[in-house]
């Protein structure tokens, strides 16, 4: 019943802001026939090679894909990014499942400048609260400016008169004034998937003003949370030098640029049927199986990064099995650390320290056919996620800092039954949705020993409470509702502010 209400509501509401949709299949590979534009650094497919040895794509894994294929489809827009592979700079406009994608290359060269260095060396530890070291070099820099500028000539050039843009994440920040300057005519928003940081850590970056007027070029940025938007607000006006007011920026052109929260969100109604379906529920159970049917499976499922906590979150639960909370007869952790950046230094460092520690504690713990940590080190496409959900009984969600975390909402969506727990670090996003569930401090090890112990020990109905709640959260805050709410908000016409301002400050 659930399932039908969603998608009758998601038939009824549709897209709120109602593009022409006059692009048609292969006309991207046209000039400006496109009326929304999406920019990502990445395409939402993946280079894949077949069986007969003939090269094809497939739908990328992530939450930005995940996110925003739902409006690509609803409005027929064009998608540009790089294809994932270095080199291929002569890779044409080309259809992929009904999408319209456009790709941008990238030299080997701008792959580790542009991407492994200043995109997630420099700005990923530098917005995740630094929890690494940032490194700041100007050929890093340098890189940046010069992959922006190729995404935002590709966006001028597809997009149709008066188009709507919109300019996904932290590797394009500079996209939004580069299109302005070339294509004024265009309704541009910006959206950051990840945290943005305080002006403590923000103004240690050399590029900082580079950096937020990229940002003032957009008619709107989105972040994830009010306090996000906040200082960037206050950013703006301390380095820039432009009047602001609560979430709007005043430029000496006239226009305004607003800085407003748009949490993300999935979509709950795909999600459910999946997880409603024979064969995820068949592979659930198999899954149970072979973990040996203990009482409870505790999960993760996290990219392999230093940001998400697996490291302390693992501990916490080794140590409740050495407490003799449980056995390992008892219950069992599956991590599922998805392979990521792995040409980044730190990234290889932590993948040892985490295969290090998961030997260590089943070599302590363990017992012949009994790892009291299952570790996987992999991806796996959607339907086994899905499969994983339906199988925990409680999901661990502990990031030092996340800007939402879509797992934890996904496994939310999957617990159709209403009963599983969630345990979630107060430093993601989405713990300021999903307020039911065991919320901790992921430096605090014995408050997350605390919290795991409380979702294994729980009773069945604070579980149905709980999880009742979130459910509805998810369901009634979904991918629809977050796109229609930001691309609403940017069609709003806002006429020329026409106050009397003096020019930005140098600095």
């Amino acid at each position: 019943m659930v399932r039908a209400e969603s998608q009758q509501c998601h038939s009824s509401r549709g897209v709120a802001w109602r593009l022409r949709r006059r692009t048609r299949v292969g006309a991207v590979a046209r000039t400006g026939t496109a009326d929304l534009v999406i920019v990502a650094n990445r395409l939402p497919v993946d280079r894949t090679t077949n069986p007969d040895g003939s090269r094809g794509w497939r739908r990328s894994p992530g939450g930005l894909v995940s996110a925003l294929e739902p409006v690509m489809r609803s409005a027929d827009g064009a998608w540009i990014g790089w294809p994932g592979i270095a080199g291929h700079d002569d890779l044409e406009p080309f259809v992929e499942d009904g999408m319209q994608l456009v790709p941008v290359g990238l030299s080997a060269e701008e792959v580790e400048e542009f991407y492994e260095g200043f995109s997630n060396s420099t700005l990923w530890p530098l917005y995740h609260d630094v929890v690494a070291k940032p490194e700041f070099h100007r050929e890093w820099f340098d890189s940046y400016v010069k992959v922006n500028e190729r995404f935002a000539a590709a966006a001028a050039e597809v997009a149709s008169k008066n188009a709507t843009v919109w300019v996904q994440d932290y590797q394009l920040q500079l996209v939004p004034r580069m299109l302005r300057d070339l294509r004024p005519d265009l309704r541009i928003g910006f959206y950051l998937h990840i945290p943005f940081p305080p002006t403590e850590l923000f103004q240690q970056l050399p590029w900082r003003r580079q950096v937020l007027e990229g940002l003032l070029g957009a008619d709107l940025v989105g972040f994830q949370l009010p306090g996000a938007a906040q200082n960037f607000i206050r950013l703006v006006r301390q380095r820039v030098g432009h009047k602001t007011h609560r979430d709007m920026v005043y430029l000496p052109d006239g226009r305004t640029v607003k800085a407003a929260a748009f949490p993300i969100s999935i979509d709950t109604a795909g999600f459910e049927e999946l997880a409603r379906s024979e064969a995820v529920e068949r592979r659930a159970r198999a899954i149970r199986e072979a973990l040996g049917n203990p009482a409870k499976i505790f999960l993760g499922i996290d990219r392999l990064d230093y940001t998400k906590g697996i490291y302390a979150r693992l501990r916490a639960f080794s140590e409740l099995i050495a407490d003799g909370h449980f056995g390992v007869e008892d219950a069992v952790f599956v991590q599922v650390a998805t392979p990521s950046r792995e040409r980044v230094e730190q990234y290889r460092i932590l993948r040892d320290d985490i295969d290090r520690l998961v030997g260590r504690i089943n070599g302590d713990l363990g017992r012949i056919g009994r790892p009291a940590i299952s570790y996987l080190h992999s991806s796996y496409p959607r339907e086994e996620m899905a499969a994983l959900y339906r199988a925990a009984d409680v999901m661990v969600v502990t990031p030092y800092r996340d800007g939402m975390n879509l797992v934890a909402k996904e496994y939310v969506a999957c617990r159709f039954d209403n009963d599983g727990a969630l345990v979630l670090s107060e430093f993601a996003g989405a713990a300021e949705e999903l307020r039911q569930a065991w919320l901790v401090n992921p430096y605090d090890i014995n408050g997350m020993k605390q919290a795991l112990l409380a979702a294994y020990e729980a009773d069945p109905k604070d579980l149905n409470r709980r999880m009742k709640a979130m459910r509805r959260t998810v369901r009634e805050k979904d991918v629809a509702f977050w796109a229609d709410h930001f691309l609403e908000e940017l069609a709003a016409t806002r006429p020329d502010h026409g106050k009397p301002l003096r020019p930005a400050r140098k600095s």
